[in-house]
């Protein structure tokens, strides 16, 4: 079966979704699926296999799921060898620890194999987009929007609740963001998408979000942030930081206004340190 879904990408859309079983992943993986795109699910517990696939059933694309351990994946060849078996066109980290496991696993999962996944997909020509959910607050800098208390609230969760969350969040985005001016450099046309949203809650989207330039302080439904990544991996023109919360635009008329704008909300980081950065 083929059709066009952008300028960028032809044929049947081949996406690998790491973290397959995480909340956000499972309202993420039919709307994915609905756009005709097949989806190659990544969980750790193969007792999930059959909700995954139950995902898949009266939907245009197929779901697959593979059962493959974050936690072990120690090097680039070790996530080359789940692309190699994928072959895909787009990846989408929404793994994480969650606390669970200690700050070890955190570290594990958060940064180490993200930071392989990133560098492994990036080096690839034929991987065009790689979407990371990230949070909020995971950055070093104050973006321009902020008030102080944004600052304040965002210093509190990343220095009292979660500090092992985020060093290894923001250390993978910082090198998610090294790669991808280095892989644009040369490929103009690759997307990568980091998707930042506030606390999650499991209430049902509305359909209307905050995103782009928010506060640090505020909620978003779980579902709303799977619709705002299906809805920023439809277009060929998404890219950069996307801060995502709660509020009262509607999620595609949001992320067109963003990609119009040519929005990226990296503004307020070290960009020179950021960049220098080897990958």
């Amino acid at each position: 079966m083929y059709f066009t879904i952008n300028s960028s990408i032809m044929a049947t859309t081949k996406v690998l979704l790491l973290g397959g079983h995480g909340k956000v992943a499972l309202h993420l993986t039919p709307l994915l699926l609905s756009k005709s795109w097949n989806v190659t699910s990544v969980v750790r517990n193969p007792d999930h296999e059959s909700e995954i696939l139950k995902l898949g059933e009266d939907k245009p694309g197929k779901v697959n799921v593979l059962v493959e351990s974050l936690d072990d994946v120690d090097s680039v060849d070790r996530a080359n060898s789940v692309l190699d078996k994928v072959s895909p066109d787009i990846v989408v980290f929404s793994a994480g620890a969650g606390g669970k496991g200690g700050p070890a696993r955190t570290k594990a999962i958060d940064e180490v194999a993200a930071k392989h996944y990133i560098s492994a997909s990036l080096a690839r020509p034929e991987v065009k987009k790689f979407l990371m959910v990230s949070y909020i607050a995971s950055r070093h800098g104050r973006p321009p929007w902020w008030n102080d208390d944004d600052q304040e609230a965002a210093n509190h969760v990343n220095t009292k609740i979660l500090p092992a969350y985020f060093a290894a969040k923001v250390e993978a985005d910082e090198h998610f963001a090294a790669a991808a001016k280095k892989r644009n450099n040369r490929d103009a046309t690759f997307q990568a998408i980091n998707l930042r949203p506030g606390t999650l809650k499991d209430d049902p989207s509305d359909g209307k979000v905050a995103l782009g330039k928010t506060g640090a302080r505020g909620d978003v439904s779980r579902e709303s942030v799977a619709r705002v990544a299906a809805a920023l991996l439809e277009r060929d023109d998404t890219r950069g930081w996307y801060d995502l919360l709660n509020g009262d635009e509607p999620i595609d008329q949001a992320v067109a206004r963003l990609a119009k704008e040519g929005w990226d909300g990296i503004q307020g980081e070290d960009l020179e340190r950021i960049y220098a950065r080897s990958t």
